[in-house]
């Protein structure tokens, strides 16, 4: 799936990846290939796209068509 990580300054991550870890307000979920439609709520925490991770300071996923868009309020 394709993924693609944004904050208001600048777009961090670009890239294929079979897994996504994000840090959801409720607790961590798991993005894979073929996930269903899905728009939730990011909180400050570890954010991972197979072997590259990032720190983001909150935000939103979007999740449609085998593509995830993050739109985070910053990354460190």
């Amino acid at each position: 799936m394709f993924v693609e990580i944004i904050t208001p300054d600048r777009k961090v991550f670009s890239s294929e990846a079979s897994v996504v870890t994000l840090p959801g307000v409720n607790g961590s979920f798991q993005i894979l290939n073929d996930h269903a439609a899905l728009v939730s709520t990011l909180k400050k925490g570890l954010l991972t796209a197979d072997k590259e991770s990032f720190e983001i300071e909150g935000g939103v996923v979007e999740v449609l068509n085998n593509k995830v868009l993050i739109l985070a309020e910053g990354v460190n």
